[in-house]
C-alpha cells in the first residue's frame, strides 16, 4: 500500500508521544528490527527511528548538571561578545554576596555548582542570567544603580530567571519543536524513499541555535513578568526593599537596540506588573539606609 510507511510512522508518533524515554528506546529497537526483517522498508525504519529518538530527546529530563553546563555554554556565548571585567575584584565580590543573601533566603538555594556574578567590561545597560547559576551585569548597569537595594534588585531579578528555569523551558520547547519538525521530514523522505541520515544532527543543532536566542533576543515578556514578580518576594525574604525594583525600572531606558531596551518589555510596563505584586506584599520596615556606607565603598 501506497501511504503504509506514512500509516506506520503515525502509529509510532502516537505511541511514543504519550510514553515515556524507555518506550521510544523500543519503538527504535522495533523499527530497526522490522527493516532488517524485510517487514518494512530501510527507509520507512530509519524514518521512524530517527521520528521516536527525537520525540525520545524532547521526553528526557535535564538534570542539574547538564542544566549547569547547558548555562556554561550560554555563558561562553556572551563572553565572545562582552569581556569580564576585573577592573575592582572587591566589587565583584560585593555582587556575590548579595547575590549569596538573595539565594540563600531563596526557594532554591542549591544548584549544581553554586551561584556566581561576574561584571562585564560594557557601558551598555544590561544584565544576563543563564541557567544553572551564571549571572553578568554590565558596568554601565551598576553605574545606574542608585542604592545597594537597586543592585539587589538586579541580582535577585536574574536569580528569578535562574530559579524559573526560563532557560531551560525554551531549550525543552525547543526539543519538541523541533522532534516535530524531524517527524514531519522523516515521515516525507520516507514516502519519497530518500535517505533521512542528517536529521540525526537537527536537536544538538538547534539547541545552539536556542542559546543565541535567549542572549540576542531576551526572554518572553510573560517570562519577565513572571521574574519580576518573584524578584519582589526574594527582596522582601533577604530583607532588601523590594520597591527598589521599581526604582530601577525607573532608571532604566524605556527603548533602545543594545541593553535593556532590545532584550527586556518597557520599563512601564514592567512598573505597572511588578506594582501589581508589591501591592500583595504586607509593608516592610524600610531598613536601605543602613547600607549606603558599604554601597558607597563597593562602588567608589
Amino acid at each position: 500500500m501506497k501511504n503504509k510507511p506514512i500509516i506506520l510512522l503515525a502509529f509510532a508518533i502516537i505511541l511514543v508521544i504519550g510514553s515515556c524515554a524507555a518506550m521510544m528506546n523500543v519503538v527504535d529497537a522495533g523499527a530497526q528490527a522490522a527493516g532488517a526483517t524485510g517487514l518494512i522498508s530501510e527507509n520507512t525504519a530509519t524514518a521512524i527511528s530517527t521520528s521516536a529518538r527525537a520525540i525520545g530527546s524532547a521526553a528526557e529530563e535535564i538534570s542539574p548538571e547538564q542544566e549547569y553546563y547547558i548555562g556554561r555554554a550560554v555563558a561562553a556565548n556572551i563572553l565572545s561578545t562582552y569581556r569580564i571585567w576585573n577592573g575592582t575584584p572587591a566589587q565583584t565580590a560585593y555582587l556575590n554576596r548579595i547575590c549569596m543573601a538573595i539565594v540563600i533566603n531563596s526557594p532554591r538555594p542549591d544548584v549544581f555548582n553554586g551561584y556566581k556574578v561576574a561584571i562585564l567590561d560594557s557601558d551598555e545597560i544590561n544584565a544576563f542570567a543563564t541557567p544553572g547559576g551564571h549571572i553578568f551585569v554590565t558596568r554601565g548597569l551598576i553605574n545606574t544603580a542608585r542604592s545597594e537595594d537597586a543592585l539587589a534588585a538586579v541580582i535577585a531579578h536574574e536569580v528569578a530567571h535562574i530559579q524559573l528555569q526560563h532557560g531551560i523551558k525554551a531549550i525543552k520547547n525547543s526539543r519538541i519543536t523541533n522532534a516535530i519538525l524531524i517527524t514531519g521530514v522523516s515521515a516525507a523522505l520516507a514516502s519519497a524513499d530518500m535517505n533521512v541520515e542528517e536529521l540525526t544532527n537537527v536537536l544538538a543543532e538547534s539547541v545552539g541555535e536556542i542559546v543565541q536566542t535567549l542572549v540576542v533576543n531576551g526572554y518572553s515578556r510573560d517570562q519577565e513578568f513572571e521574574a519580576d514578580r518573584l524578584a519582589v518576594t526574594l527582596l522582601v525574604s533577604s530583607g532588601y526593599k523590594p520597591a527598589a525594583l521599581i526604582e530601577m525600572l525607573q532608571n532604566l531606558p524605556s527603548s533602545g537596540n543594545s541593553g535593556f531596551g532590545k532584550t527586556h518589555p518597557q520599563p512601564a510596563q514592567r512598573i505597572t506588573n511588578a506594582q501589581t505584586a508589591l501591592n500583595r506584599l504586607p509593608a516592610a520596615t524600610d531598613n536601605s539606609s543602613l547600607r549606603i556606607p558599604r554601597f558607597t565603598t563597593a562602588t567608589r
